[in-house]
């Protein structure tokens, strides 16, 4: 399953928000795209978390939600 996010990170803050996604098994691959005005993440994973990234992503002072 991949999903994508809309998100504020930025290319300096991706190594830390990396070290968060890792705390979830689930994610086979995370990838971003900061060419894009709305700074896209983009995960693969084996179920459907995308409820579970936004609030730890979120609760660390991150804006980021699903884009649908």
């Amino acid at each position: 399953m991949i999903t994508i996010f809309k998100t504020n990170i930025s290319e300096e803050e991706e190594s830390r928000v990396r070290q968060f996604l890792n705390l979830f098994k689930e994610i086979l691959k995370v990838d971003f795209d900061f060419e894009d005005c709305d700074n896209i993440l983009r995960i693969e994973t084996v179920g459907d978390i995308a409820s579970h990234v936004e609030i730890m992503l979120n609760s660390n002072g991150y804006f980021c939600k699903e884009l649908l």
